[in-house]
This record gives C-alpha cells, sequence and structure tokens, in this order.
C-alpha cells in the first residue's frame, strides 16, 4: 500500500508511519513543523520530508489512503487535495482499527494511568513471547517503536485516548477501535477545551462501555467509574481495586498468594493500574502466577514517575502529571514510599485546561502532601493557546497554599531548586512539557552534585 501522512511530525503520527514502513509499506507524509525525536526517528528510517511545509503535489491519484493528523487544520491544501482527488482519508484511530478489525482488541482508557497499564500488558505479554500488535502513549523500554502493526499476530494493544479524532471527526479516538476488552482507570475532568462540562467528558466513558463486546475491565474505587460498569449490560465486568502491597526499606513489595513479590515501581496508583493489566492478561491465557513472574521485572513508562538520578545525596523522578488527579496521585505516591524524605514538587501548568482560570480551581490542595510546592508557567504558552491571561495570584488562590512558590522564568526556577539542595530530598518535577526549557537529566546531575 501506498499511504501519505499529514502531519507526520505528530508523536502518534511519526510512530505510526514508522510501522507501517516496517510493515512494509510505501510511505510519504508532510508537515509545517518537525522536532526530535520525531525528526530523527523519521530520518533513521528515511521518512522524513525533504522539505518543511505542505504540498498538495504530494496528493496524487495513486495513493492507497491518506492519514490525518491532528496538528492539520480543516482548510490544509493537501486535504483538500485528497477530497477534489477523491483519495480515502483516514484519521489516526480509524486507520488503527482498519489494521485491527479482525484481532482482539484491548483498548485501555481513563483520565490517568493509560499509558502505564498498556505499558505493562504489553510488558507481560513479551516477556511471555506472546505476539501482540499495540499503540502505546510512550516509549518504552525493549519496544523500538511505540506502535506495532504486522500481519501473524491475533492480538491488538491500545492505549485508547478521549481526546477528538481529527480536525474533520470529533468524536473520541477510543470510540473508532471497536474494543473487545476495555478498560477505564478513572475518570477526572480534562479537555476542557471540546468537554466544556464534566458531565459531557464522563458520556465518552460511557459511549465508550457501550461499545465493549466481550468484557469491561474497570476501576471500582472510582464513583463515576463504577456506576458506568454497574450499568453495563450483555457483556462480562471485571472490577478492581488496588492491589495489596506493603512497603519495605523503600521498596514495594506486592502481597500475593506466591509471597511478597518486590517491584520496580511503586504508588498506590501503580498498584491499581497493575490489577487492571492483570485481568486484562487474564483475557488472553495469562494465568496470575505467569504474571507476577513478568511484572516484576517492569521498570515503568516513560515519564511516569521515572527515576532520572539517584545517589546518597537524594532522588530526581519526573512525571507527566498535568491534570489535578495525577498530579496528586503522584505526589502522593512519592510521600508514601520515602515518607521521611524533604520532598520538593514542582509542576508545570503547560495544558490548555492546566492553563485555563476556570479550570484552576480544580488544584485545590492537591499539592499538599509535598515539603515545597512550586508551579511554573509561561505568559507566551498562555498566549499561544489563546486564553486570557492568568496571575502568580490566581495560582495561589487556586492551590490553596499560600507557602507555594510560582514562577514564570526559567533559570529563576532552576535557582530556587539549587537552593534546596540537601541530604535526603527527593525532586519531583511534573510537566508535559519541559519548564521553558530544562534538561531533565543535567538539572538531576546540579541537583545531586
Amino acid at each position: 500500500m501506498k499511504i501519505h501522512f499529514i502531519a507526520i511530525g505528530g508523536s502518534a503520527m511519526h510512530n505510526l508511519a514508522i510501522a507501517l514502513h516496517l510493515k512494509g509499506y510505501e510511505i510519504t507524509g508532510s508537515d509545517d513543523e518537525i522536532f526530535n525525536p520525531a525528526k530523527g526517528r523519521l530520518e533513521k528510517y528515511g521518512l522524513l520530508p525533504d522539505s518543511i511545509g505542505w504540498n498538495p503535489d504530494k496528493i496524487t491519484p495513486d495513493l492507497d489512503a491518506v492519514i490525518l493528523g491532528m496538528h492539520a487544520r480543516i482548510d490544509n491544501p493537501e486535504l483538500l487535495k485528497a477530497k477534489e482527488l477523491g483519495v480515502k482519508v483516514y484519521s489516526y484511530p480509524e486507520f488503527l482499527y482498519e489494521q485491527s478489525k479482525d484481532k482482539l482488541r484491548i483498548v485501555v482508557g481513563g483520565s490517568h494511568g493509560k499509558t502505564t497499564i498498556t505499558a505493562m500488558i504489553l510488558h507481560v505479554l513479551q516477556y511471555h513471547h506472546v505476539d501482540c500488535d499495540y499503540m502505546v502513549g510512550a516509549q518504552l523500554a525493549g519496544f523500538e517503536v511505540m506502535v506495532k502493526l504486522s500481519h501473524t499476530a491475533k492480538i491488538m494493544v491500545m492505549e485508547g485516548d478521549e481526546y477528538l479524532t481529527s480536525p474533520i471527526d470529533r468524536r473520541s479516538k477510543f470510540h473508532l477501535y471497536h474494543p473487545n476488552v476495555g478498560i477505564v482507570s478513572g475518570i477526572a475532568w480534562d479537555h476542557i477545551n471540546v468537554f466544556p462540562t464534566f458531565d459531557m467528558y464522563v458520556e465518552q466513558f460511557r459511549i465508550f462501555a457501550d461499545m465493549i463486546d466481550k468484557t469491561f475491565i474497570y476501576c471500582a474505587d472510582d464513583e463515576n467509574v463504577k456506576k458506568i460498569g454497574e450499568g453495563v449490560k450483555n457483556i462480562a465486568t471485571a472490577p478492581y481495586l488496588v492491589h495489596p502491597y506493603v512497603i519495605h526499606d523503600g521498596v514495594t513489595y506486592l502481597k500475593t498468594a506466591q509471597g511478597e513479590i518486590p517491584m520496580r515501581i511503586f504508588g498506590q496508583h501503580n498498584m491499581a493500574n497493575l490489577n487492571a493489566a492483570r485481568l486484562a492478561c487474564r483475557e488472553v491465557g495469562i494465568t496470575d502466577e505467569q504474571f507476577y513472574e513478568a511484572i516484576r521485572t517492569f521498570g515503568g513508562a516513560s515519564k511516569r514517575l521515572e527515576l532520572v538520578l539517584k545517589n546518597e545525596k537524594g532522588l530526581v523522578f519526573k512525571d507527566f502529571a498535568h491534570s489535578p488527579s495525577k498530579l496528586k496521585a503522584t505526589i502522593g505516591a512519592v510521600r508514601e514510599q520515602y515518607p521521611n524524605a524533604n520532598l520538593v514538587a514542582c509542576m508545570e501548568l503547560h495544558t490548555f485546561s492546566s492553563l485555563s482560570e476556570q479550570f484552576l480551581c480544580q488544584y485545590r490542595n492537591v499539592m499538599d502532601q509535598a515539603d515545597t510546592a512550586i508551579i511554573f508557567f509561561e505568559h507566551k504558552a498562555v498566549e499561544h493557546k489563546k486564553l486570557p491571561p492568568i496571575t502568580k495570584e490566581m495560582v495561589y488562590d487556586a492551590f490553596a497554599r499560600r507557602d507555594l512558590e510560582v514562577f514564570n522564568e526559567t533559570e529563576a526556577l532552576k535557582n530556587y531548586l539549587m537552593s534546596h539542595r540537601q541530604p535526603n530530598t527527593v525532586f519531583l518535577l511534573m510537566s508535559s512539557g519541559n519548564f521553558g526549557g530544562i534538561v531533565f537529566e543535567e538539572l538531576a546531575e546540579q541537583l545531586l552534585n
């Protein structure tokens, strides 16, 4: 097949392009901006466009399909040319479904934890040499790409995002996957730019659950999810809670029928994620004993409580946390794992929701378990998202913590973090961005030097 990608530089899009290239398809693409790591990875596989920008001449009648990325606009000249020529246009999730419609599809949804649960399932299946295709939202150790599509695998494991499908399709992405086995890890309001009320947001998960035709695995600790799960009919349901665990000397152990099993990951939310993954693995014939054998070697997904550096002076973690529920769970996990450490938690307001004045109040008290709490945001990020300005005072009021430190300049933030270097300190850096250009590994070296 000959396929062209409009907006090939996106995180998901470039991984799909590489996956199809490895499957033997002929791939071309365009974008008006491509940054690393996408740029380097596309170049490695010979898929980097010759020039930056849109070129309708790349859209020809001999194309089997065009895949449209979320980054492209509705008036994109390549999209208009494809429509004019009658070339089939797929969104990213539509094409994934086309590639997996004859496989058993396990789709992992939820406002938080979906990347980790997907990664756990893939880790266990790979450990036991179970062939599967997949799509996951982070780079995983031991996996070359974030998307794999093959002719042979009978299973497809997908991270199911509730955000919009494409500029010309306003459905939630995970509605297009038609799950056989579906998971919802939790519901906490997000993406207020497209779901302006909490009820509208919850409805996307209800629709998802109604599409499942085999088994619905859901977190029974979340009242909104539990309500959806208890209303599901004509399929199997598998509610789950936090997996029993205990902490000894800074190490988390699972409590199982086989005894206590030491883990490389920690945190109550991860112990719940683990239980969801265990139930999903049962659906493809993995026993609990096999699951525990494999999961003990799981080190986590990229930027999900990822250890950057550890020495005798302390630890530095980075995490993708940006929504209130993720922020609270991540800080709580570190506090539980290191109860006697000095915990310095730093979070960047970077997403549309987090930079919206109407949403800021959702962050009330979520950083209370940190000894030192720091917020960073850039005014240019607010302007870029075409949002009304927010002030430091708004942030203080929203988080309801008067000793909160708020920064807008990267160097000032770095200097403040450096002033908190002391023995037995855990630095927790949380962002879906990079604090205005911080290189986490370099900062970690400086903080623990």
